[in-house]
């Protein structure tokens, strides 16, 4: 979930640094993949 906040804090500094659209975009799709890994580790194993 730290690892999600990084990514987030990067997508947010790319898009005030005025760099191009996909690079924030892409920094936000990571975040949410990466929330999305820690949510499937937490879950209860077979």
């Amino acid at each position: 979930m730290g690892l999600a906040g990084v990514l987030v804090g990067g997508g947010i500094s790319f898009h005030q640094q005025k760099k191009p659209l996909w690079v924030s975009v892409s920094f936000y799709v990571l975040a949410g993949m990466s929330l999305l890994a820690a949510y499937l580790l937490t879950l209860p194993g077979n």
